[in-house]
């Protein structure tokens, strides 16, 4: 018997050192495992980093549009829903635009429609023994409007800035770009009125997106080649007549 219970014991201590060197060599392979995983995850990011995003964009189109119900429409998530809004946008530039209808006017005459169709339909419906229309109650939440005037506020202060940085003669491509953009705007609103513009503008916010989502690749590489292009002919530029242009002593200024 106590051989019998010696041998138990040496063979509990043999499995327990065993127990202990599985336990080690698990740890040793997880640890490996996650310094992988580590490792594979800082090489994907590296090459993230050396893809060309036009603009700088290191956010999907999605996100870059503010991601929820507004992005999904214009990347047609839903396409009856982004049918919809653009099929809308569309009859009132045709109302304003090519039958010119006034807005006050439109508003009007669709108020005095809605209001005798209601009007009639709850009269009539004593008469003949149904259920008057049931009109909800519509209320503008507070917070909706707030965020809307709190981002336009944001907008129209980041605006300012760069429009007092250009002012100040602080970055020359800044204001390059910036009268080009506005030399542009000017003869677009010489050739359309308002209007036009902005029907323009929203059926390209409807259309752009979703092509350089489906096309990213290829946008990305020829816009890469552009900027550098660009780069390259700016420096040429520079070289033979920014360079040569006179600078004010902006320096003594901002110091004093």
């Amino acid at each position: 018997m106590e051989d019998h219970a010696g041998e138990h014991e040496k063979n509990q201590e043999t499995e327990s050192v065993i127990e202990k060197i599985t336990e080690k060599l698990h740890g040793h392979d997880s640890s490996s495992d996650s310094e992988d995983e580590k490792g594979i995850k800082s090489k994907a990011d590296a090459v993230k980093a050396k893809i060309y995003r036009l603009f700088g964009r290191e956010k999907p189109v999605h996100k870059v549009l503010g991601g929820g119900k507004s992005a999904d429409i214009f990347l047609w998530r839903d396409k009856k829903i982004s049918a919809g809004v653009l099929g809308v946008a569309t009859t009132i530039w045709v109302l304003f635009e090519l039958l010119e209808y006034h807005l006050l006017t439109l508003v009007s005459h669709a108020l005095i429609l809605a209001l005798a169709i209601l009007f009639l339909w709850s009269n009539v419906s004593t008469f003949i023994k149904k259920a008057p229309p049931k009109i909800p109650e519509v209320i503008i939440p507070e917070d909706i409007v707030l965020g809307v005037a709190s981002a336009l506020r944001i907008e129209l202060n980041r605006a300012l800035a760069i429009l007092r940085d250009i002012a100040h003669g602080g970055d020359l491509k800044k204001f390059l770009a910036v009268v080009a953009g506005l030399w542009v705007f000017s003869v677009l609103g010489s050739c359309c009125n308002f209007l036009t513009l902005f029907y323009i503008c929203f059926v390209l916010l409807h259309t752009v997106p979703v092509l350089y989502e489906k096309y990213e690749d290829k946008v990305d590489a020829f816009a890469e080649k552009a900027e550098a292009e660009f780069k390259k002919q700016y420096a040429v530029f520079y070289v033979k007549v920014l360079s040569k242009i006179p600078k004010g002593p902006q320096k003594d200024n901002k110091m004093a």
